[in-house]
């Protein structure tokens, strides 16, 4: 090789390495995802839930109708179709559901949305949906909203020990699914083992046993024994004294209820001031038994 020949191919390679250095150090520019992605956590009596989705925004544009076409299939999001997460069985718009993982699917329309559990989770939208590995499918009326919301939204509302409302939230429309869940099996053996034991009990177990028995609609009288031992000190809690008021109110008992509830807002004024909550409730409750 002539001496001509081997400084250009020296000077060529020194250029590649230069340039490839030059592109290694290149500054990372991390943008702004234009639908961010978000996980939300609820827990719901005992079951945890989990939701893995990406909430894209309106932009000027029509969405359902539009966008998101009446009576095609939607990821319910942007890019890999969402997620949701549920640790224990579920009654998902009246339909048992175990526990597990599930990609969640909805059919928009104008009157009416399916709303999707499908056992195939990680696709990227709904180009590879299958309906045949749908688990249940719920229809669903939609509610119009007052005031436009821009950017999609998964919520987890109304939230009671045994059940709650998935809300899918967009533009104009608020698609509600009842979530249904069976605490009742799983903890009234677990408060009666308890109750029968001769472990020493405080105030606050008294007080819990007595408000799930009082919320879920269970043996009263009961209740009124758990909620009677929780309050028998010199100065009970004024939020458990509410809970006596309430439980004896449902038993008939208006007059131990009235007393109950006069001695929930004596204690609640002393640890809160007379602008405390449970004065409005207590007095709420002393007007309903006239």
């Amino acid at each position: 090789m002539n001496s001509k020949v081997f400084l250009r191919s020296v000077v060529a390679a020194s250029g590649l390495i230069l340039s490839s250095s030059a592109m290694a150090q290149a500054p990372r520019v991390d943008f702004p995802a234009l639908s961010p992605a978000c996980t939300l956590k609820q827990r719901v009596g005992l079951t945890d839930i989990e939701i893995v989705y990406s909430r894209p925004s309106v932009k000027g544009r029509e969405i359902f109708g539009g966008l998101e076409a009446y009576g095609k299939v939607w990821r319910t999001g942007a890019n890999t179709a969402t997620k949701i997460t549920f640790s224990t069985p579920v009654k998902f718009g009246g339909n048992e559901v175990p526990a597990g993982s599930y990609a969640l699917y909805s059919i928009p329309g104008a009157d009416q949305w399916t709303v999707i559990l499908n056992k195939v989770t990680g696709q990227w939208g709904a180009y590879t949906y299958a309906e045949s590995n749908d688990l249940v499918r719920v229809t669903v009326k939609p509610i119009a909203l007052s005031q436009p919301v821009e950017t999609f939204v998964i919520d987890i509302n109304d939230i009671r020990s045994q059940s709650a409302t998935l809300n899918l939230i967009w533009e104009k429309s608020r698609v509600p699914v009842k979530l249904e869940f069976d605490v009742t099996t799983t903890l009234v053996p677990q408060i009666e083992a308890l109750m029968a034991s001769d472990a020493p009990k405080n105030s606050g177990q008294y007080f819990n046993a007595a408000s799930f028995y009082y919320e879920n609609d269970l043996d009263l009288k009961k209740a009124k024994d758990w909620i009677e031992k929780a309050t028998d000190n010199n100065r009970p809690a004024f939020y458990m004294m509410h809970l006596k008021a309430k439980i004896l109110a449902k038993l008939g008992d208006k007059a131990g209820a009235k007393t109950a509830a006069e001695k929930s807002i004596e204690l609640a004024v002393a640890a809160e001031g007379p602008k405390s909550g449970f004065v409005k409730m207590n007095n709420d409750l002393i007007n309903s038994l006239k």
